[in-house]
Formats: C-alpha cells, structure tokens, sequence
C-alpha cells in the first residue's frame, strides 16, 4: 500500500486539504506582485531635459511652451528628446521655416524633467536612471531574477534536510522585512540590495509551498492543487494592476505588496510539516501526530485514533524500504532514469523562462495603457489555465506541457509577421502566447514534483528551476538582440519553446493518476518494469502480426 492510501483513509481530500491549499497559495499569488512590480515602480515616463534655474517649468503657459521647443530638439516623431538639449536658446525654431542646422547640444546636465501624470514617483525620477544610466533599471530587475537563482539552489538543498516548514517560514519573513525595507531606501545600491534579497524568498515560497500541497495531497487532487498555484499566480498579476493603479507613489506601492507577507510568517506556524519527509528522516512520532491532527480536521477521529507508528509503517515501509539518509546533487544524475528526467527538465525550465519573461517584463513597449496590458497579460492566463486544467486532468501531464510550450513558440514566431501598425493584434498575439507559457509554467512545477521520487523532490525542483532562473537572466540579453536584427529575439523565444515542447514528448513519462514515488530505487525498478512491460508487448504484436501474415501465405502457396 503507498502513502496516498493512507491519506484517502484519513479523509482523502478533506476539510483540511482545502484549507492547507488555501493558506499556501495565497502568498503565492502575491509573489506575482513582486516579480512583476518594477514594470510600475520603475516605469520611465517622458522626460527632457531640465530648464535653467531661472525658467519655470510649467509648460502651459505660452511663454514655458516656447522656451521649450526653443531649448530642446525634437526627435523623430515631433516629441522633445531626452537626452540632449541646445546650448543656446534657438529663437529661431519658433518660426515654421527655421532648421537646427549648426545648432550646439549637450546633455542634461542639470537634470531631467518627468512626465509626472501617470506616476507621481518611480525609482527611474528618483534616481535619474535614464539615458546613459538607462541600463541601471534593467539592472535591478536582473538582480532580483540573481536572487531568484539563489533561492532555488540554497532553499531546494535546504527544504531536503531541514523540511519544507522552516525554510518557508523563513521565507516569508525575508521577504516582509526586505520588502518594507525597499520602501524606505535612500540609495539605488541599497535598493538593489534588497531586492536581490526579495528575488531569493520567490524560491524559497514557491517551490516549499507546491511541495507541502502535493505531499499532503492525495493523487486525485494534485493536478487541481498544482493548477490552483497557476490561478493564483495569474490572480496576483491582476491584483497588481488594481493596486499599482490605486496607489501610484512607487514607496506606498512597493510597501503595500510587501506588509501582508509579515501575516503569512504569523500564521505559517500553524502549518504541520509534510508527514512524508518526517517518515523518510526518521520522524514517526511527530509524523503520526501530524496525520492524527488531519484526521480530526477531516471528520475522521476514528480513524486517527488507530494509527500509530506500526500501522503508518505498514503503508510505507516497501516504498522506504531503500531510503537513502542522504542526498547529494550527483543523485539528480547518478541513475538512467533519474539522470534522463533531470536533463530533459533543465531545458524545459529555461526554455520556458526565458520566453516568458521575454514577453512579459517589458510592458511600455506595446504603446498602450501600461495598467490595461497589466491586466490583460493576466486575465489571458484564466481561459488557458482552464483548458490547461481539463487536458492535464483528461488527457495526461506531458501531452499537455508540450502543447502549450509548442503552441506558444508558433505564436511568437507568427507575430513577426504581423505589421508594426497594427499593434493590438500584436499586443494581443503576444498576450496569447504569454497566458500558453504560464500555463505550462505551472503545469511544469507539478509535472516536475511528480516526476522526482520524495527522497529527492525538492532537491530536483529546486535544481531545474535553477535552469528557470537562468532562463529570466538570459531574457533581457536576447532582447537587446534586437538592435542588431528585429527577428532575432521572437525566433529565439519561439524557437526554444518548440525544441522544449518536443523533448518533453520525446523523454518524459506520464504521470496522471499514477502514485508519487518515494525513493531513487522505486524510480528506476518502475522505469525498468515499465520497459520489460513494453518489450513484451511489442514482442507479442511482432508474433502476432507475424502469424497474421504467414496464414496467407500459406494458403496461397
């Protein structure tokens, strides 16, 4: 009997899963907030050049609107630059006919002045990070995603030998007091800082939090726990777009996504330890206890009452029998089954990143209301997490990944071919795309847990979306690919998803309604019996088609 008989006997999915789920994902939801918060509190607004000293800058005065076209060129499209000024006041460029021809520029020494009507302050005003500073912005965002990669390597080893519980509760302390902290920095080193800091609990929240919903679920519910991460995902983008537009000061705003994480470290306490870890570490007793506190949550005290160390054991004890005490990152690829699952998922991880953060980390560029793209990046994601939701639950896990990663590299490449005019069909199209990779983002982090044995789930989880985080990193590089070819970063975003969309086809088993596996050798003793399982079917076909095909013949002979 497995460890998921155990858990139908207690209630299967109970009261107490329900609210364990609930209280997990509601913090992952608002991680979204945090990845994606710099698109709002480091959006860069028009700007030019600051006035002399004694010029005012109010520019609805005739007089203010003339200094400026005098002191500031126009770029290409009729609108005042951005970097660069006159030395001298051109009276001349008051009148239609005059050119710029031998005019003297010079950058803004004195400062810039921000288009202050859609955001009031955002650390690009702050800190003046335009212009030849411009490439600063991208830098804190980088960060952040260094601090994503961190994460997922020291919290993955971390949850392994130390539990899920701890490092998440740490977590979310880490990210309450850096995240209040950003609010109140007075440099844009320190700013950096911190939100390295913040990048490092994504990890360390997501990847503890999946694990702790899919080891206290039973089999017929993880494909709508692991969904359920998705939609909270995708609600937190949306939540976003409603505080960032209600609160517009990036210091309120950057405090306001950070204060309720001081509400989840409060209430994480209550949260038991996966029972499965403490079974495989040696830890019945408080195992034992832990399941006896959901079965009195699930209306099934009885039951509760009857187990104990001896009767847990007989669930578990052929699936830990070869329980190793412990692991190390070789074991990811120490044996052939272990070592193809962990190859294939790397790139699968940061082909899927890369694409994603690609298209969703750079909002202004769509020329639309940066609160509407917001929210619409967001919603997308809800009808094609549903058909993600039917076809995983229908149809199987790997089908479902490899249609999403394949269908959103087809949407990618196509929207190279829509005309630049037409750029709502090609926010859209890239809206599309976008919702197909967060779809199998998330269908990854369950396929990902069900694939890994429990001796080594959240040291492989944590180890692929390493590769994830790589991935974000390498996104704004192929942007910037863009200045040589303009097809250059689509190609590679739509390219990579479709190769991760067949090597997900071509290497990875299914794991629908199939019970979790425990230990590297339970791993390998299902691949090897799946194949001897296989072989003798094609064996016998062969046999079979063979006699098929001789009865004619004789006869004809």
């Amino acid at each position: 009997m497995a460890f998921t008989d155990l858990l139908d006997t207690l209630g299967g999915v109970g009261r107490f899963q329900v609210i364990y789920t609930a209280l997990l994902l509601t913090p992952c939801g608002l991680l979204a907030c945090h990845t994606f918060l710099q698109n709002f509190t480091a959006a860069s607004p028009a700007h030019h050049c600051r006035h002399s000293a004694n010029h005012t800058e109010d520019t609805t005065t005739n007089y203010s609107r003339a200094w400026l076209r005098a002191t500031i060129p126009l770029d290409q499209h009729g609108l005042p630059e951005s970097c660069r000024r006159f030395m001298e006041p051109q009276w001349a460029l008051l009148s239609s006919n005059a050119s710029t021809y031998g005019a003297v520029m010079e950058g803004c020494k004195e400062g810039w002045v921000y288009d202050r009507s859609v955001f009031p302050s955002t650390i690009v005003m702050e800190w003046d990070l335009v212009c030849e500073a411009r490439a600063l912005n991208d830098l804190a965002q980088s960060l952040y995603m260094a601090g994503v990669l961190v994460g997922a390597a020291i919290f993955g080893s971390l949850a392994d030998r130390l539990g899920r519980k701890a490092p998440l509760i740490w977590s979310y302390l880490q990210l309450a007091v850096s995240g209040a902290a950003t609010a109140y920095v007075g440099s844009f080193s320190t700013y950096c800082v911190f939100r390295f800091l913040m990048g490092m609990t994504f990890s360390g929240i997501i990847l503890n939090s999946l694990s702790l919903v899919v080891e206290w679920m039973p089999t017929r519910g993880r494909t709508v726990a692991g969904i359920l991460l998705g939609f909270s995902f995708t609600l937190g983008q949306i939540i976003l777009a409603g505080v960032a537009y209600l609160i517009r000061p990036w210091r309120w705003l950057q405090l306001a996504v950070s204060a309720p994480f001081l509400i989840f470290f409060l209430y994480s306490w209550w949260l038991p330890e996966s029972s499965r870890w403490l079974l495989l570490h040696g830890k019945s007793q408080q195992a034992v206890q832990n399941l006896q506190k959901v079965a009195v949550i699930n209306g099934r005290r009885e039951e509760g009452e009857r187990l104990t160390m001896e009767v847990v054991s007989s669930y578990i004890q052929s699936e830990f029998a070869s329980v190793r005490t412990s692991n190390s990152i070789l074991d990811l690829f120490r044996t052939p089954a272990i070592r193809k699952v962990t190859c294939c998922l790397m790139m699968v991880w940061f082909s899927n990143s890369m694409a994603y953060y690609g298209m969703a980390m750079d909002l202004q560029k769509f020329g639309l209301s940066i609160y509407l793209v917001q929210a619409l990046f967001g919603i997308i994601d809800v009808p094609a997490m549903l058909v993600a939701t039917t076809t995983m639950i229908y149809v199987g896990r790997r089908a479902t990944v490899a249609s999403f990663l394949i269908l959103a590299g087809l949407m990618v490449i196509a929207n190279m071919f829509v005309p630049e005019d037409m750029q709502t069909l090609r926010t859209v199209q890239a809206a599309l795309g976008k919702g197909c990779l967060a779809s199998s983002f998330i269908c990854i982090y369950l396929f990902t847990g069900e694939l890994y044995p429990t001796e080594i789930r959240q040291m492989g989880m944590g180890f692929t979306s390493v590769n994830a985080r790589f991935g974000g990193l390498v996104a704004p590089l192929v942007t910037t690919l863009g200045e040589i070819s303009s097809i250059l970063p689509p190609v590679a975003f739509g390219a990579t998803s479709i190769l991760a969309g067949l090597a997900v086809t071509c290497f990875l088993t299914e794991t629908r309604n199939v019970p979790l596996v425990e230990t590297i050798a339970a791993m390998e003793k299902r691949v090897k019996e799946g194949f001897s399982k296989k072989d003798a079917e094609e064996k016998s076909e062969e046999i079979s088609l063979q006699q098929l095909g001789a009865s004619p013949l004789k006869e004809t002979i």
